[in-house]
Order: structure tokens, then C-alpha cells, then sequence
């Protein structure tokens, strides 16, 4: 498995997809069903599979990136060959971006010398899905884009 194997919920709701994806391997719902009955571990590779498939796919599709902490905001850019970021640190320890005053006061001292803005670029190496899945794994969300786009085009 090359990623992590979907949460029951999001089995839940892409229980279509999974049944397309069984039918496409000729597995309809009594073969699924004595699958799991008899081949447990059959049956576990297959959800396995289908995960990697559906990380595939979403980490394929993903343009931007967004990960807070309370002095840190990464914002990131994904293209096909590498990655912006662009880099949000408050000096000041009252300012917590995890809050919604901390994003206020961010707000309000942007060009202050208490925040400061990086920008980097950096190459993806053999496996771009796996590096993006990798700031996944460590708390980043998906994003629009939005407000990478409103800071590209301030700094």
C-alpha cells in the first residue's frame, strides 16, 4: 500500500465508486460479500487497491496546499515539476494563527516588522503524489488557492 487506506466514512461515501471499481474486476456484491466471509485478506488488498487509487487521484488533482500552526502559515503551489510556497511567521507570541483573532491580527499587521513573509520554490524528485501526500500526513489541508493567490500577489 503506498498511501493509507480510506476511513470507513469515506468508504461510506464513495460506496459507488468502490462497487464500479469491484465490478470492473467482474466482483459483484455476493462475490464481495463471500470475499470477506472466506478471503479476508483478499478482500483487504482489494480495499487497499482501491485507496491507493483514490490518493492517486486526489493528489493528481491538487493545485494548492495549506498548513497553520500557531506563528506559521505554509501555503503552497503545486505544479507538475515543483512547488512554491510561501511562508507566514509571526514573531510575536500572542499571535496565534490557529484562532480567529490571530488571523485578525495577521490581518492588521501584515507589513509589520512582527510578521515575517518567505517565498521558496523547490523541485519534486521521482514521486510528486508521495511528497504532497507527505505535508498531508503532516497536518496541511487542501486548498482553493485563494489565499495563496492574495499573497503571490502582494510579496
Amino acid at each position: 500500500m503506498k498511501y493509507i487506506r480510506l476511513t470507513k466514512e469515506q468508504f461510506e461515501e464513495l460506496h459507488e465508486e468502490f462497487a464500479n471499481f469491484l465490478a470492473s474486476q467482474q466482483i459483484d456484491k455476493p462475490e464481495w460479500d463471500k470475499l470477506k466471509a472466506e478471503k479476508p485478506e483478499v478482500a483487504e488488498q482489494e480495499l487497499d487497491v482501491f485507496s491507493d487509487l483514490i490518493w492517486e487521484g486526489v493528489l493528481n488533482q491538487t493545485e494548492y496546499l495549506e498548513h497553520y500552526s500557531k506563528n506559521h502559515i505554509f501555503l503552497f503551489k503545486l505544479g507538475k515539476e515543483e512547488m512554491e510556497s510561501i511562508v507566514i511567521h509571526s514573531h510575536v507570541p500572542h499571535a496565534d494563527f490557529l484562532t480567529e483573532g490571530g488571523l485578525q491580527w495577521l490581518n492588521e499587521n501584515i507589513f509589520s516588522k512582527e510578521v515575517e513573509i518567505k517565498r521558496g520554490k523547490k523541485s519534486f524528485g521521482e514521486d510528486r503524489n508521495a511528497e504532497v501526500f507527505d505535508i498531508l500526513k503532516q497536518g496541511a489541508i487542501l486548498s482553493d488557492g485563494e489565499l495563496y493567490k492574495q499573497f503571490e500577489d502582494m510579496f
